[in-house]
């Protein structure tokens, strides 16, 4: 592993000394405070197991237990879902904090309260604070970013912070919290060197967020990964809810627009703000899980989800799920990256109406970047890229890895050519697509023309 981090490694040694006689040194950072984005690293990052987590929590006094949580995991889905329930709890009076990663633009994306982002003076005083502990506590940047989250949320004096798991889940950062609900959207082949190659293995390790007496909300689950789920409840001895079994949405269609509506007998008429095929799973997964936070307590009004469903993107903030960019060019971007994200988007795609597809894609090294490709259009002009991240496959390696797979394009070394020469192609009627990896989309929102 050491050879796919930076020289001496992103992060210090996994000692894990803390006690509570030990002194405090104070550190006064010099110049600029240089925080590691972990993110753009990938697996090397990761350190499986919560004695950092609980090490942290211990010295910042406990944070998460002075507000409620709901905890979010599976392997799409999370984010409109985190999003989509924050968006419906704040409409509903209470005061939110929503942890999600990675982000796109603002590493401060991933902390939010009602919909702000965490203000730069708070991460440089948490980080501040951190420096005192560094020498005992060797956490990772997800460990750290997510006490940052816990106890900025603290800080604001929220009523509720809806979490979501960074990776997997039993062994996630997160998951030394005690929520209200957990939910669970789906699973498909995800960090597979992490988490396992089969859906069982996959699954066992996101129903590791299931606590006993704690109600679970499952979005997606047949056969053997539902059976994982059942038995994992049942050990517990807390509640699962299977969405699909409730049926609490009857009827969905698009509008002209390119919204959804979805009927369902509590809420007729929903009119859902989020694009994209998958939106409909979510929106089960959500209405489902309201149900369940107005059985154990919460006051959530009809028209709170109804505001929480049509303006989702304004109350929170959310990025790139089906995002339109541009009209003329029409441009449409998504974060989806893996086979169960690549399955909405290409079925959304053929739903499209357009002349010529333009598909600007690129990928990162630990994905099954073949399985994707063979599910992509072969009726489309590619522009084969790579994002400006370390994890980024090499936009040649991704040109003959297409070419196997019948994909006829060129290659860019980086998203704004590749995008810039999608648009100088358009004609009317084209549509550009834009997708691949989240990196990608970050690019491409980063690129000057679409501020």
């Amino acid at each position: 592993m050491g050879l796919l981090t930076f020289k001496g490694g992103i992060h210090p040694d996994d000692g894990k000394r803390f006690s509570k006689d030990q002194p405090i040194r104070p550190v006064v950072p010099q110049g600029e405070l240089v925080y590691p984005l972990s993110q753009h690293i990938g697996a090397p990052a990761y350190k499986p197991g919560l004695q950092n987590s609980e090490l942290l929590d211990e010295y910042f006094g406990h944070p998460h237990r002075k507000y409620k949580t709901i905890h979010i995991a599976g392997t799409n889905g999370k984010g409109s879902t985190s999003h989509l329930l924050a968006a419906i709890l704040q409409k509903s009076g209470y005061k939110v904090g929503l942890y999600t990663s990675p982000h796109l633009i603002d590493f401060r994306e991933r902390i939010r309260v009602n919909g702000k982002m965490i203000p730069e003076q708070d991460v440089i005083n948490f980080t501040n604070r951190y420096l005192n502990i560094k020498e005992f506590i060797k956490p990772s940047f997800f460990e750290l970013t997510m006490m940052m989250a816990f106890d900025y949320f603290a800080q604001q004096n929220i009523d509720v912070a809806v979490i979501e798991v960074g990776l997997g889940g039993r062994l996630d950062s997160t998951n030394i919290i005690t929520p209200d609900m957990c939910i669970i959207t789906n699973i498909s082949y995800d960090h597979i060197q992490i988490l396992g190659n089969t859906l069982p293995a996959i699954a066992r390790e996101k129903a590791g967020i299931i606590k006993k007496d704690i109600p679970v909300v499952i979005g997606e689950a047949e056969g053997e990964v539902k059976d994982v789920f059942l038995q994992q409840a049942h050990t517990a001895g807390a509640p699962i809810i299977f969405s699909e079994e409730k049926r609490t949405i009857s009827e969905s269609r698009h509008t002209p627009a390119g919204q959804w509506i979805f009927e369902s007998a509590e809420y007729p008429e929903l009119l859902g703000e989020l694009n994209g095929l998958c939106q409909e799973k979510n929106a089960s997964t959500v209405l489902t899980a309201v149900k369940t936070l107005k059985d154990i307590g919460y006051d959530i009004p009809a028209e709170a989800v109804y505001e929480g469903f049509a303006h989702v993107t304004t109350i929170t903030g959310l990025m790139g799920r089906w995002q339109q960019i541009s009209i003329n060019p029409r441009i449409l971007c998504d974060t989806g990256h893996n086979t169960g994200g690549m399955q909405y988007i290409t079925a959304q795609l053929q739903q499209e109406k357009y002349n010529t597809l333009r598909i600007v894609i690129g990928m990162v090294n630990d994905k099954d970047i073949s399985g994707i490709l063979h599910m992509l259009p072969k009726r489309a002009v590619y522009y084969f890229t790579k994002a400006s991240v370390p994890r980024a496959l090499p936009e040649k390696e991704m040109k003959k890895l297409a070419d196997k797979e019948g994909l006829t394009g060129k290659d860019f070394p980086s998203v704004p050519e590749a995008v810039n020469a999608a648009c100088k192609d358009y004609i009317p009627d084209d549509l550009i697509f834009v997708g691949g990896s989240t990196f990608i989309v970050a690019d491409l929102l980063n690129m000057e023309r679409f501020h």
